[in-house]
């Protein structure tokens, strides 16, 4: 599916989205559609909410012209993440239609820039045509083959093509982690992880080095091996390098993702239902991989180095059990009460390593860490905690730029009793009460005050259901508000 920016005469598309606002009624619209949309909103059939939409079939001489009304709602409640969703349903019924060639008529707006507009079109529509139909044998391809946006002033066509560029790479990336989320644990295991981010670093631009698990063990990465001991499948630490501001070397993001390609639960064994789904327990990797992809394709003057510590958490005679007491790269011992709360024990590894040995500023951590997220936030918000108050504003800042809704969750010092050990310095779980806290203020032990973030997308990462632009199954959250965050620094 290509976009262009181009006037198009109404013979050269079968279809056009018109878009209207719940009080448009007449004024700024043109001749061909006036006066349906009054009889429409008149009998109430068609009122302008958004994301309604209402179909007009006219018969030319040759073809049939398709105009699909679509509501944006009251423009003064108009958001970027409205124009996603209203769009990506217009895509689906387009789509439906099996229209081909498609023209989107572009709306105006004050609240919201030319730019800020063509991205989240583009967004909306592109990612709601995502479909992980890797292993259907009788694929269904989408019949939409070109969109183009017309009526962009001239003094904005630039600027919409510059909108253009950048989303097409970010959409990409936000797909990149898609389809690794959504790949089989059979087919996705650590090497093959590694494998993957090799090659899109290969092609977006950036550096990525594969150490295999001598080096592990040289490192002193104990936790994280403890945790990889139980599978056959060796695991594999991925260093991610971008340095797009040479004169700034020392002030280096750095980016932490959760990377068990399957999580079985180990000795602490999952019912089967929670099981099933445990592919997408890289979806933290998968961001990190994806905002690596568009931070370098698109060349920003910042420096950001991100690592996964990937591995399997299986049952066998090798695997940890509940009751061991174990060690980690920065030399702190952890009882281990529950072999299920494992992703935290791999990371504090990857979070010492990328502090220690890549030497940078901040740390964010991304990973589908708890079920706990989910009871308190749903599948629409990403639980964060944090030791930086400012920190978290770039994170929010970012956050209202790409749409993907988040929290920040108390970290406070009585929270942090919880996971003192009486044998050991931690305990792995802090108990049944505050665990999506508890489990990030675990890593933040590992942090040695830096400035950092903790992202539990553990219910933001998957979608049970096509909901709006995001598909089901793997959501890629995080990816956009990770390239704005890191776009942002060099503003």
């Amino acid at each position: 599916m290509e976009f262009f920016i181009k006037d198009l005469n109404s013979a050269d598309y079968e279809g056009l989205i018109y878009p209207l606002f719940y009080e448009d009624n007449g004024e700024d619209i043109c001749d061909c559609v006036k006066s349906k949309v009054q009889k429409l909103k008149g009998s109430d059939k068609f009122k302008g909410e958004c994301g309604e939409i209402f179909c007009i079939v006219e018969e030319t001489e040759d073809k049939l012209q398709y105009t699909l009304l679509l509501g944006l709602g009251k423009k003064e409640e108009l958001t970027s993440e409205g124009i996603r969703i209203a769009y990506s349903k217009a895509l689906k019924k387009a789509k439906e239609l099996k229209l081909s060639m498609i023209a989107v008529k572009m709306f105006n707006s004050e609240k919201i820039c030319v730019k800020r507009r063509i991205k989240a079109i583009y967004e909306g529509m592109v990612l709601g045509d995502y479909k992980f139909d890797k292993y259907i044998s009788d694929k269904k391809e989408s019949s939409v083959k070109s969109i183009f946006i017309k009526a962009i002033k001239d003094e904005d066509v630039n600027k919409a093509q510059e909108a253009l560029d950048e989303i097409d790479i970010l959409t990409s990336s936000v797909i990149e982690a898609r389809n690794l989320v959504n790949e089989p644990a059979n087919i996705l295991y650590p090497k093959e992880l590694a494998k993957r981010a090799e090659k899109i670093g290969e092609e977006y631009g950036f550096e990525v080095d594969i150490y295999g698990k001598d080096k592990i063990e040289e490192l002193g990465m104990h936790s994280f091996l403890e945790v990889a001991k139980g599978s056959s499948k060796s695991p594999k630490l991925i260093v991610m390098r971008y340095i797009g501001d040479v004169e700034n070397k020392g002030d280096i993001l750095g980016l932490v993702g959760k990377g068990l390609t399957y999580d079985s639960g180990g000795y602490s064994i999952k019912p089967t239902d929670g099981m099933v789904m445990m592919k997408s327990d890289m979806g933290g990797a998968a961001a990190v991989i994806g905002a690596m992809a568009s931070i370098s394709k698109m060349k920003l003057k910042t420096n950001v180095i991100a690592v996964v510590a990937s591995c399997e958490n299986m049952i066998s005679e090798k695997a940890y059990k509940p009751g061991d007491i174990i060690s980690s790269m920065a030399g702190k011992t952890i009882e281990v009460l529950n072999t299920d709360a494992e992703g935290r024990l791999t990371l504090i590894d990857a979070v010492h390593y990328i502090i220690e040995k890549e030497h940078v500023s901040k740390v964010i951590d991304l990973a589908t860490l708890t079920g706990a997220v989910l009871v308190a936030l749903g599948d629409t918000t990403t639980g964060v905690v944090t030791n930086n108050k400012d920190f978290y504003k770039e994170l929010q800042n970012a956050s209202e730029l790409s749409g993907e809704k988040v929290w920040e969750l108390p970290s406070f010092d009585e929270y942090k009793k919880l996971i003192k050990s009486d044998i050991a310095d931690y305990k792995n779980i802090g108990g049944r009460n505050a665990g999506t806290i508890t489990a990030g203020l675990f890593i933040g032990e590992f942090v040695q005050n830096k400035p950092w973030l903790h992202l539990d997308i553990a219910g933001t990462a998957w979608s049970e259901k096509d909901n709006g632009y995001l598909s089901k199954g793997g959501t890629g959250a995080g990816v956009r508000t990770l390239y704005y965050l890191a776009k942002e620094r060099c503003e």
